[in-house]
């Protein structure tokens, strides 16, 4: 049994002329992923391992969802690949984790998420919200077996409010 969390890096601000990969989380987008996080705390167990996009947006509500679940940094690891928003190079990321990781942790960004979550998971999505939380179970024993598994949780902060 594997099991992938894909969690949207939460809103981020357009307001700074930085690069894309600079951008940094709004007050909404910081609030959302405290809200979310909240929400996942009693509802969640731990993974065994956290990947995060290098993008400031989802590197920063990284931080504070792993932070508010009690997750110890040293789980937590920087992934280039993340950086992807169509989702080839996430899927390729996934298909290639080691096999000790059951449960698996992810941040990162959209069209990716929205288009593995309805590759991978039996509920449709037409978009996965920024600070969404979409966990995906899978009946394999290796990731590079990963297909088709089961949507097991869907967490949007508007249903939180």
């Amino acid at each position: 049994m594997k099991e992938i969390t894909l969690v949207r890096h939460a809103k981020s601000s357009w307001e700074y002329e930085v690069n894309d990969k600079d951008r940094p989380l709004q007050e909404r987008g910081i609030n959302d992923a405290y809200l979310v996080a909240n929400y996942l705390k009693g509802n969640f167990k731990a993974p065994d391992v956290v990947f995060s996009s290098p993008a400031i947006r989802a590197l920063h509500t990284c931080i504070i969802v792993t932070g508010q679940l009690g997750i110890a940094p040293s789980k937590i690891h920087i992934e280039k690949r993340l950086y992807d928003f169509e989702g080839t190079s996430v899927i390729n990321f996934i298909k290639q984790l080691g096999e000790s990781y059951k449960k698996v942790m992810i941040f990162g960004h959209n069209h990716a998420f929205t288009s593995i979550s309805n590759i991978f998971g039996n509920k449709s999505i037409n978009n996965v919200p920024t600070a969404g939380v979409v966990q995906l179970r899978f009946d394999v024993g290796e990731w590079k077996l990963v297909d088709k598994g089961t949507t097991e949780l869907i967490i949007f902060p508007k249903q939180l409010k």
